[in-house]
Order: structure tokens, then sequence, then C-alpha cells
């Protein structure tokens, strides 16, 4: 570990800010059979509504606007606002079903075209499709089996995308994030095989990093490399209902502090295994889930920004090299109310905010 106080200049301008990047802002088929015609993650995002007198709802894009991800001049104005606000890669979702890709379009259109020119990664979002937003969960759209034969296939799709230069890497391994781990039977042996496939096909070794979204596992014992934090999975919420004002009849969701998050992000011990923190500038999937939402109340640009340059510190005391990463969640989650996009009452200040944590975190190093 490296220690902050010796670090020289250009070791303390080695942090990499990864955003995860929804990519279903365009129309397909399925969505279109399972949820009406032309049903994109704007449709969610227009569904929001105040459930207490100022409550932020709905989250409406400005400069951006109700952009289609099958656009190219959208990824490079993306990837363009990302960069000049301190963003160094996407995290885009990877929706793979034995053989089944899914929302694949920008991500394939982004390998193709080769612009934007812009890290990236990949998450694969290994989960059942299901009517969980109607309140449907056994309702199964799209399954999710696992096996070793299936093991093999996913690696093997996977392998264009980790040789594309702009894939993001930890000391030249191609950096692979994997949703909910705990769904996988028998996880050990199935990232051996995913290594021996990639092994086999000349790809590096890779760094595999389990998402926070479930009880807590130290990821070497499975075979996994890391951890990467996933708010606001393990937020321990007390409830603030009782406190809004107006607060409708029907929620039977939880309101919850976002300053609360905060305090618990930062007062977090550091675990043995590695792991890589994340922050959120807010948090209110009601757009989605309706009256049984989330809400976290009291998110500003200056709680997100103070936040950030936080995790940056901790994260520079901890980590080094490649290692020095830091999520954010997230880059265009509109339907989650969790986006860094500008919106019609921030604009550009959550990104604003980003970047100034970063530089600020950056100038406390120099400073000592």
């Amino acid at each position: 570990m490296t220690d902050p106080v010796k670090m020289t200049e250009c070791e303390s301008a080695a942090m990499r800010t990864i955003a995860f990047y929804l990519p279903q802002f365009h129309p397909i088929p399925e969505n279109d059979l399972w949820w009406g015609t032309g049903f994109t993650e704007w449709t969610n995002a227009r569904r929001g509504k105040p459930q207490f007198i100022g409550h932020y709802q709905p989250h409406e894009p400005e400069e951006l606007g109700c952009y289609d991800l099958r656009e190219a001049s959208v990824r490079a104005a993306q990837a363009d606002l990302a960069r000049r606000h301190g963003v160094y890669g996407f995290c885009y979702y990877f929706y793979w079903f034995n053989g089944k890709r899914l929302l694949e379009r920008p991500l394939n259109d982004m390998l193709t075209d080769g612009t934007p020119d812009f890290p990236f990664c990949v998450c694969w979002a290994n989960e059942n499709w299901t009517r969980r937003w109607d309140g449907l969960d056994r309702e199964i759209l799209m399954e999710q089996i696992y096996g070793p034969a299936d093991a093999e296939d996913l690696m093997l799709e996977l392998l264009t995308l980790f040789r594309d230069r702009r894939y993001i890497r930890i000391n030249g391994r191609p950096l692979l994030l994997i949703y909910k781990t705990h769904l996988i039977p028998d996880l050990a042996s199935i990232a051996a095989i995913w290594r021996r496939v990639a092994a086999e096909a000349g790809v590096p070794s890779l760094y595999l990093c389990a998402c926070e979204t479930s009880d807590t596992l130290d990821p070497r014992s499975y075979g996994f490399d890391a951890a990467v934090e996933f708010p606001p999975h393990r937020h321990q919420a007390v409830s603030l209902n009782a406190k809004m004002p107006g607060l409708s009849a029907n929620f039977d969701g939880i309101v919850t502090s976002y300053r609360s998050h905060i305090l618990q992000s930062l007062d977090r011990r550091p675990p043995s295994y590695p792991l890589f923190r994340t922050v959120m500038p807010m948090w209110d999937n009601t757009a989605r889930r309706q009256h049984s939402g989330t809400i976290f109340t009291g998110s500003s640009p200056e709680l997100f920004g103070h936040w950030v340059e936080e995790i940056v510190t901790q994260t520079r005391s901890r980590l080094a090299g490649d290692e020095r990463l830091v999520f954010v969640n997230a880059w265009n989650e509109w339907g989650e109310g969790c986006h860094l996009e500008p919106d019609q009452r921030y604009g550009r200040q959550y990104l604003e905010a980003l970047r100034d944590g970063l530089a600020h975190a950056q100038s406390s190093v120099r400073e000592r």
C-alpha cells in the first residue's frame, strides 16, 4: 500500500472514476412485447410522481434531452460531458441470458464504430428479468440459468470486449464486474472456467470483481479479486415516513436519509480484501416502483461533493496504482432517480460536485 504522504504528483493523479451506465434508452422487440410499443427507460422516468410535499419527482433531463442511444452523437455527447467532469470511463450493464443478449445495441455500436473514444468495462447483470415493476416478481420474462457450458459461452462472448483497446484494465487485466454473485451456484468453479477460457484465448488474467448486492463475503474465497460497493445496498435505513409532510396514503415504501447513508459509508472499516468504494448522487426509485419505492431525501450537490472528496481520500490511502478506483452509481439511472447527467432542477451541479470533489482530494494530497 502506498503512503499518501509520500505519493508523487503523478501518482496522485492516477485515481480513476467509473460510472455505471444503463443502456435501456432505445426500444427493443422484447420490451415492446412486455411493456408496450416504444418502451425505454424514459417511459419509467415519466411515471414519477411526488409522494409528499417537496418530493422531487419526476426527474426530467436537461441538455441531453430524452435521448436515443442508437444515435452516435448522443453517445459522443455523454462521453464528452463525463470526461470534462472527471469521469474516467463507463461500466455498461451487460445483459446475457444463456446466449441471448438484450439491450446490446449501444455497446455493439460503440465497438463497431470505435466511437466514442472513451474507456469502458462491463458488469454482467446476472439476474432474472421479472415483472417486478408491476409488483409481479414471480412472472419471469427472461430466466438466467447457470452451468459450466454457459460459463464458457459467456466468456467467449466477452472476449471481443476485452480485446478492445478502450477496455478498462487493472495491471493489464480486463476488469469484469458480476452484479449478483450469490445467485451463481458453485461460483469458485465458474470463476475458474472463466479464467481458463480467457487464458486459452490469449487474454491476460481476468480481474474479477463482485458487486456488494448481498451479504458480503471475502471475494477471494470464491476466486474473485475484489468487491465493489453498490449503494444503496448495505444501508441501515431509518424510516422518515412519519416526518414527511403530506405523505401519500398509498405509499408503503420507505423514505430515508441521504446524509445518514454518507455517514455510514465514511464510517465503514476497511475489510481485509480489496474493496472499491462507490458514491451515488441521489436515489429515488418511485418512478419504477411507484408507491413501494425507496426515497433517499436530503441529497444535494454539496453533500455529494463532500462524499466524493472523502471517499477519494480514503481510496488514495488504502489502494495503489491501477486499483485506485472509485465508482459512481450511476451515470444515467433516470428511472431510479440516480444520475449524474444534467436534469432540469440541478443542471450540471452534480457533475461539477464530482469534478470539484476529485480536485479537492488531490489538492489535499499535494498539501501534505
